[in-house]
C-alpha cells in the first residue's frame, strides 16, 4: 500500500475534522464543554463509566469485593457514553480532569474522595479493602510491576494498534505494521510470564490481572477489535489458559457486563445500582433505556 508523505508544518494547528470515529470528542484541550451535575446514587461507592476495557477493570474489581462479602463495595455504575461526550460535563470533570473514564468518588467517610485512572481505582480499593494485593514482598512488587506494565502498555495497544487497524478514517500500511509488531511483543511478554506463572503476580490471582485482562484477555478471546486471526493469538497458549481462567469467575461475567451498551443485549447491564440488576434485567427493559 502507497502511503503519501506528510511534512509537519511548522506550527501544529487543530483540524477538526480529523480524528476518525472519534474525531468528534477529541480535542487539543481540557476543561469541561457544558454544565451537567453527575448523579449520586444511594451506595458510597459512585463509579461514572462504561463497559471499555479500562472501564471493565473496576467493575471487576468491585464484583470480586462483593463476591468476598465486602457490603462496603456496594456501588451505583452510572452509564458515561463517551461518544456523545458526557466526559466533558463539568460535574464530570470535577471527578476527573483528564476527562477519561472510568472516574470514582467515594462518599463512605467525612469528606468525599474522587480516584480517577482505572490502575489509581484498583489500587485505592485493593488497600480500602485489604484485598487482591499482597502485602508481602516480593509478590506485592511483582503485582504492581505488571500493573504498571499495562498502564504503560495499553496506549500501544489501544490508541496505537486499535486506532489504526479498527477506527482511522483510512487503513496505512506503516502504522499498523508498526503497532501489530508491538502488540505481538506484548502478547510475547505475557506469554512467557504466565507459562511460569499461573497468574502475573504469582499464584494469586490480583489487580494486576484485573487489569491485563479486559485488554489482553479480551483480545485473544476476540472481544477486542477483531484481530484475533491477523495477530495470530492462538500462538499464545499461556495467555489463552489464564483468560479463560479469568473469564470463569461469575464476578468478572457480572463486572463485564456492566455498563455495556454494545454486542449481545442479554451481556449488558447499562446501570448498576443493586445486586439484584443482574437478575431483573430482561432485554425489554434494556430496550426501553
Amino acid at each position: 500500500m502507497s502511503e503519501t508523505a506528510y511534512t509537519p508544518p511548522k506550527v501544529w494547528t487543530w483540524d477538526k475534522e480529523s480524528g476518525g470515529q472519534f474525531a468528534n470528542i477529541n480535542r487539543p484541550i481540557a476543561g469541561p464543554t457544558h454544565d451537567k451535575d453527575l448523579p449520586v446514587g444511594k451506595h458510597p461507592l459512585q463509579l461514572y463509566s462504561l463497559a471499555t476495557p479500562n472501564g471493565v477493570k473496576v467493575t471487576i474489581m468491585l464484583e470480586e469485593l462483593l463476591e468476598k462479602g465486602h457490603t462496603g463495595a456496594e456501588y451505583d455504575a452510572w452509564l458515561i457514553r463517551i461518544n456523545e461526550g458526557d466526559q466533558f460535563g463539568s460535574g464530570f470533570v470535577e471527578v476527573n480532569p483528564n476527562s477519561k473514564i472510568p472516574a470514582l468518588m467515594d462518599r463512605s467517610g467525612a469528606t468525599p474522595v474522587r480516584v480517577f485512572e482505572s490502575g489509581s481505582i484498583l489500587f485505592y480499593l485493593a488497600e480500602k479493602f485489604g484485598e487482591f494485593l499482597p502485602t508481602a514482598q516480593p509478590a506485592r512488587a511483582e503485582t504492581m510491576s505488571w500493573l504498571f506494565w499495562q498502564m504503560g502498555s495499553a496506549p500501544y495497544l489501544g490508541g496505537g494498534f486499535g486506532h489504526f487497524y479498527a477506527y482511522a478514517p483510512e487503513k496505512w500500511e506503516y502504522p499498523i505494521n508498526r503497532f501489530a509488531m508491538e502488540v505481538k511483543r506484548q502478547l510475547d511478554v505475557l506469554d512467557r510470564r504466565l507459562a511460569e506463572s499461573e497468574y502475573l503476580g504469582g499464584s494469586d490471582y490480583t489487580i494486576a490481572d484485573m487489569a491485563v485482562w479486559p485488554w489482553y484477555g479480551g483480545l485473544v478471546k476476540g472481544w477486542n477489535y477483531n484481530s484475533g486471526e491477523f495477530l495470530s493469538v492462538h500462538e499464545y497458549k499461556n495467555v489463552i489458559r489464564w483468560a479463560d481462567q479469568i473469564h470463569a469467575r461469575p464476578a468478572v461475567v457480572r463486572g463485564r457486563m456492566v455498563n455495556r451498551v454494545s454486542g449481545d443485549p442479554a451481556g449488558q447491564l447499562r446501570e448498576r445500582h443493586d445486586a439484584s440488576d443482574f437478575e431483573t434485567r430482561t432485554q425489554d427493559k434494556l430496550a426501553a433505556e
